[in-house]
């Protein structure tokens, strides 16, 4: 592709469409033009996918501190607390903006009140009290609908579908003096086949999470850990990777493909069952159905692995017909889609990967450990989740953190824009000859994860899936180099990585807390609360207190 490179100029670079990406473009667009650049269409996020809602404080019976200790709570030991009060503390007022964009919640009539009406708050495993603001059961899909309204009003911002970005551009990698930074990315424009030199004075990752690292995942296939990889191979500090949540009930159909069963089914009384055997949460935690997600997601591993059944069902017949169509209009019907009519039969369910909790570490602001280089959202490990996320609390984070991002970026001086950077060069690279090698390799990483570090794990599956992947990852370099850049492949390259990050994650944490449950290390080390599991490219692989200025 050497020669038809193109090079294209911005104060600010965002990769990524989701709630994270968009709701920072918008905040710097007042100081600069924006390059948004997206994989697939701009809707296409983990945002357009989420169900259930945002955690955030606006009724009366709830309070900052009670979602501080829920969050706390969930996080098991884990959490750094002032990003958590933070987070928390600033969520009304990102609220507040989000509906004047013309983001619309979900709203109920309050009761002896004919005209009166409060947000339909729902609740969520781990939370005591009511506090997710929802659009019925596709909350991410009306946030992504009204951000990308204003994105298209912005004269500022122009948004690039379908191009992949490949690798930060640094200082350190131009041969550059001085202190490393990111000055950019190479992008491959999919439909044109070139490779695009995309410059900003600030790069912003928010590429989402890695869900496509497991055979079974409720995320979207875009979902591959790009931002993960790029900012390991640029030199960021990864930390905590081993707690990869799994959402404990995502349809069970040999049709459906990642389909996710909002928790929220839960929170209005669903109810979790073993086919032909009954209720079975009560023997594991008082909340019962509504224990924290790990909690869930290791009892129906554990209840299937018993009974030897293939799914457990999740029931929530003993509720109205009406409410269950009105409350869960898309679940409803999505599964009707399948023959299930849920207000008459139960659901049958499985957990499936569905959240990274660790990530590229950064502070409340956004910043990482390389200057240039900010990321918010699914892609960091700001503290706010530790070792466990409360739910719904991911786009809480996203918003406010995207919000703290741009205010510091918009009050510092902005360097000067890199503008001599030389084009994207292939060597000797040519087309491959079969396709067929990352196809397998793709499917090899998964079912590995899928097996070997799952929602329970023991050091010798560690072990075994770290040879294999290193295999993998060295077959993944050297097809890299030798053929033509392509989509499927960047994805390949990334998920190998992020496979590698996470098994070497939780080879290092010797106890179990929070989502990382190892057979062999089962009860948590007092010694490890509040350490973090910190992996930098090139460095000895190390442990360390939270330290998130």
């Amino acid at each position: 592709m050497s020669g038809q490179n193109s090079s294209r100029n911005f104060d600010f670079l965002v990769i990524g469409s989701g709630i994270a990406g968009l709701s920072h473009a918008l905040k710097v667009a007042a100081r600069g033009t924006v390059a948004v650049i997206t994989k697939k269409h701009k809707a296409e996020s983990n945002t357009n996918y989420a169900q259930g809602g945002i955690a955030a404080v606006t009724s009366r019976e709830d309070s900052f501190d009670l979602h501080v200790r829920d969050t706390l709570e969930a996080g098991a030991g884990l959490c750094h607390e002032p990003t958590v009060r933070t987070i928390v503390q600033e969520g009304p007022e990102r609220i507040r903006e989000l509906i004047e964009l013309g983001m619309q919640f979900s709203e109920r009539q309050i009761p002896d009140q004919p005209e009166g009406k409060e947000y339909d708050l729902g609740k969520e495993g781990g939370h005591t009290k009511r506090r997710i603001l929802h659009a019925k059961d596709v909350t991410g899909k009306e946030i992504e609908k009204a951000l990308l309204q204003a994105i298209a009003d912005n004269p500022n911002i122009e948004v690039f579908e379908d191009h992949y970005a490949i690798d930060l551009i640094t200082t350190a990698k131009l041969g550059l003096p001085g202190e490393n930074r990111v000055v950019g990315s190479y992008v491959l424009d999919k439909n044109e086949k070139k490779v695009v030199t995309f410059t900003g004075r600030v790069t912003l990752l928010a590429t989402g999470g890695c869900g496509k690292v497991y055979l079974y995942t409720t995320n979207p296939d875009i979902a591959s850990g790009d931002g993960i990889a790029m900012a390991w191979r640029a030199g960021c500090r990864i930390a905590n990777m081993e707690f990869i949540q799994f959402h404990p009930t995502c349809l069970y159909h040999p049709q459906a493909k990642s389909f996710l069963i909002s928790e929220a089914v839960r929170g209005e009384g669903g109810i979790l069952k073993i086919p032909g055997d009954g209720e079975f949460m009560q023997k594991y935690h008082p909340l019962k159905s509504l224990a924290p997600r790990d909690v869930v997601a290791r009892a129906i591993d554990s209840e299937m692995k018993r009974t030897g059944s293939s799914f457990v069902h999740l029931d929530i017949t003993h509720k109205p017909a009406r409410f269950v169509m009105n409350r869960f209009p898309n679940i409803y019907q999505t599964c009707l889609s399948y023959g299930i009519d849920i207000t008459k039969e139960c659901i049958p369910v499985v957990p499936a990967a569905h959240y990274q909790c660790g990530g590229v570490q950064t502070n409340d602001r956004g910043e990482t450990s390389l200057p240039g280089l900010y990321a918010i959202g699914e892609v960091t490990c700001t503290g706010l989740h530790g070792a466990n996320r409360l739910a719904s609390n991911s786009l809480l984070e996203a918003l406010v953190c995207a919000h703290r991002a741009a205010e510091h970026i918009l009050s510092t001086p902005l360097p000067e824009p890199h503008l001599d950077i030389p084009d994207w060069q292939t060597g000797r690279a040519h087309d491959p000859d079969e396709l067929v090698v990352i196809t397998h390799n793709w499917d090899e990483i998964r079912r590995t994860m899928w097996d070997y570090v799952g929602i329970v794990r023991t050091t010798k599956r560690l072990q075994r899936a770290r040879k294999r992947i290193e295999n993998l990852l060295d077959e993944i370099d050297e097809y890299y180099w030798d053929f033509t850049i392509s989509s499927d492949l960047i994805e390949l390259r990334n998920l190998a990585i992020v496979a590698k990050l996470i098994i070497e994650s939780a080879l290092m944490r010797r106890e179990s807390r929070g989502l990382h449950y190892n057979a062999d290390y089962p009860d948590p080390d007092p010694d490890l609360a509040q350490v973090n599991t910190v992996l930098v490219k090139g460095t000895p692989p190390g442990q360390e207190p939270v330290v998130i200025q």
